[in-house]
């Protein structure tokens, strides 16, 4: 609910992290105000809730370490979302390796109390009265908006597929759920024998690599436990080729040639038939195909959100239309409207790895547009985002890359990245331990930024 009076609540966590939440007798107008997901979690993507609070408390410190702190009570996050979940983690899930009540945390405990968090829902955008309008009919205005509601994930796009992920007996499963991510392992666990077939649909998803992780890791499963030799693994998807990086796809698909996993692209997924346990899909002709399986991992197709797609800040497709460089708005009549991560237009990989590149630059473009009325010109993103590729256990692949599918690579100097490597050990760990420690303790809190850990790039 939102703040148009002095009147707020205090609300301590468990954590006894203090939560600054509006009341129903709120103020209507903030300096910068922050909208999340604005979706339930079934739905919700990455940067839904990761990429607005670090950047909101981003903002904030460099406001103070400026010498020009705002307010308590200037930055405010609308967002209706009880819970906050750290969504690369449910990979892990899906592999056996940690249980997803690790990845899962009440969002108010992650709210600082210089933060006011607007237990509400973004439903509509007025750009040109400078104001948010919420699903209970409230208006907040703002002098900066930053939208950072990740995406929608269209699982009804697939007939028979909700139902499928609910029927414990329809081996159906998908790491893209909080809710369903245990299931991936409980179906790698449970086949003996038969088909063990893996998705990925044509367009934009978020952490395109994610798909592959989760094969990769069932693949090594199977051969760890003597099963491999009666178990069919096969990948269809509806892209071209293995990644969109040729690098990183060639050295993929030529492990996918020597672990014997069929390849079948350009094949999307549009029905499950869980009584026959057949998946049908849809070839680039036009024709479709039935496939028999005895395990189906589905990455489901999405999109845009409607509420950002219906609105006056999207482009053609429905996300969020921002400048490459600077994220912010291409309309030159809504220079205070930034956006950051998945609802964006941005043309990069939608992943975490993509927001903690993303965030410092938004930062500084919306410190230097309060202060200056324009944008740091020194302060551009470009494209940088990673995929830490688990091609097994004990083994990964380091995909890095900026705009263009251009590799970027942190040891490209020393070694070849593309090449899964047991010296890569170490980042594996770090991914399964180290990367969620680093997101819940910095990341979320504004302390983090990405390759550079915890120190801020100056952008002078």
């Amino acid at each position: 609910m939102l703040l148009s009076t002095p009147t707020r609540r205090l609300v301590a966590s468990s954590s006894r992290t203090l939560v600054r939440q509006a009341s129903t007798e709120a103020k209507k107008h903030y300096k910068i105000v922050v909208v999340g997901s604005g979706v339930k979690e079934s739905q919700l993507s990455a940067s839904a809730g990761s990429a607005g609070l670090s950047v909101a408390n981003q903002i904030y410190y460099r406001f103070k370490e400026a010498g020009t702190p705002l307010n308590k009570d200037d930055i405010a996050i609308i967002d209706a979302a009880e819970d906050h979940f750290y969504q690369p983690g449910w990979t892990l899930v899906g592999a056996g390796l940690k249980p997803k009540s690790d990845f899962r945390r009440p969002l108010k405990t992650l709210i600082p109390s210089h933060l006011t968090l607007i237990p509400e829902n973004a439903s509509t955008f007025s750009p040109t009265s400078n104001s948010v309008d919420t699903t209970s009919g409230r208006s907040v205005s703002y002098d900066t908006l930053i939208v950072a509601a990740g995406l929608q994930i269209n699982w009804d796009n697939i007939k028979g597929l909700p139902q499928a992920l609910v029927d414990p007996n329809s081996g159906v499963s998908s790491i893209y759920s909080y809710s369903t991510c245990d299931k991936v392992w409980s179906d790698i666990e449970g086949i003996r024998s038969g088909n063990a077939v893996f998705t990925q649909p044509a367009g934009v998803i978020k952490c395109a690599g994610a798909p592959q992780k989760i094969m990769w890791m069932a693949w090594d499963r199977f051969r760890q436990t003597g099963r491999s030799d009666n178990v069919k693994t096969s990948f269809y998807t509806g892209m071209p080729s293995m990644f969109s990086v040729k690098k990183y796809s060639d050295a993929l698909n030529e492990l996918r040639l020597q672990r014997g996993v069929e390849g079948h692209f350009e094949h999307n997924l549009i029905s499950v038939d869980t009584n026959n346990h057949k998946a049908t899909f849809k070839k680039a002709d036009g024709s479709t195909v039935d496939v028999d399986y005895n395990t189906l991992h589905v990455a489901p197709p999405m999109g845009p959100l409607k509420f950002i797609k219906d609105s006056p800040i999207a482009d053609s497709v429905g996300w969020v239309s921002v400048d490459q460089f600077s994220l912010q708005h291409t309309n030159p009549e809504y220079q205070n409207i930034f956006s950051i991560g998945d609802c964006s237009s941005l043309p990069t990989s939608k992943t975490a790895a993509a927001i903690t590149a993303q965030a410092p630059v938004l930062t500084e473009n919306v410190f230097s547009f309060m202060k200056n009325g324009k944008v740091n010109p020194l302060a551009k993103y470009d494209g940088y985002t990673s995929c830490p590729l688990l091609t097994g256990y004990g083994e990964l692949m380091l995909a890095e890359f900026t705009y263009g599918a251009v590799p970027k690579e942190t040891f490209g100097a020393f070694v070849d990245q593309a090449k899964p490597r047991r010296a890569f050990y170490h980042l594996k760990k770090a991914y399964q331990d180290i990367f969620p420690a680093a997101y819940w303790n910095w990341m979320v809190k504004g302390q983090w930024f990405g390759n550079r850990g915890l120190f801020r790039p100056k952008y002078e």
